[in-house]
């Protein structure tokens, strides 16, 4: 057999031929490609999702090596988007990868046609951009799946897999929820990914104004607010076990439609 015949040999064993030509068939959508969305997308294209759409707007630099996937010394300056998906195509040539160098928010949100697809998957950082992206992928009928903040955070047997009105301990969520009831809510429930735990950052702190911010840092954690944002301390693994758990939803949601 060929290494591509080959590729899927170990899911196809666990789950079955039709979970293979079903996920082949699925259409996904990442939103924000960094410690949290580009191992969700790997992990996505190695269970066999056919057509996948990965949305990002910056650049590797150096301070992304310590959790996402796509950065490395060699990749730093390069475009997350076409990175990621030269490296999908490496896994599996025959997947459909659209790599957008864009940033999701109202005025462009449109341009992202999210009924077209099946999964929409929320890994991006903006306060704003997050609570439009909600309201939108809710009003379609793909399965939405959001990440809440992975930084601050070192136990991995504490993150929690819970419908998005639910969460209790997540300062990130709270700020959402108090966001979103201001919009009148969200039209359908969703189920996300997040931890109570809350850390402090121990080293020097970093702060850029509102005019800075390109998506790349988390906000203030103990306050939420779009004035003033600072970057966050992150391990390599917490938000990497945000992104595969996420991929982990997408499967299960896939296992039971066969």
């Amino acid at each position: 057999m060929s290494i591509e015949n080959d590729i899927f040999q170990r899911t196809e064993l666990l789950l079955g031929k039709s979970f293979i030509e079903k996920a082949a068939e699925k259409r996904v959508i990442i939103f924000g490609i960094g410690g949290v969305g580009s191992w969700c997308a790997e992990s996505l294209i190695r269970s066999g999702i056919g057509h996948l759409t990965i949305v990002d707007s910056v650049c590797v630099s150096a301070s992304n090596i310590n959790r996402q996937l796509l950065a490395t010394t060699k990749t730093v300056g390069k475009i997350k988007t076409e990175v990621m998906k030269d490296r999908l195509l490496e896994i599996n040539p025959k997947a459909e990868i659209t790599a957008l160098q864009k940033i999701y928010s109202p005025e462009t949100s449109e341009s992202f046609k999210l009924d077209s697809y099946d999964f929409i998957i929320d890994a991006i950082d903006s306060l704003a951009n997050k609570v439009h992206l909600i309201q939108q992928a809710t009003k379609t009928n793909a399965i939405f799946f959001s990440s809440m903040g992975a930084a601050l955070k070192m136990g991995p047997t504490r993150i929690k897999v819970t419908e998005f009105w639910k969460v209790h301990g997540c300062p990130l969520a709270a700020a959402l929820r108090s966001r979103l009831k201001k919009l009148g809510g969200t039209s359908k429930k969703f189920f996300c990914v997040y931890s109570e735990e809350l850390l402090e950052n121990r080293g020097k702190e970093i702060i850029f104004k509102p005019q800075e911010n390109d998506g790349t840092f988390t906000l203030k954690a103990d306050n939420w607010t779009d004035k003033k944002a600072r970057i966050n301390g992150t391990t390599s693994y917490i938000p990497a076990m945000f992104g595969l758990t996420i991929a982990g939803l997408v499967v299960q949601a896939l296992e039971k439609e066969i």
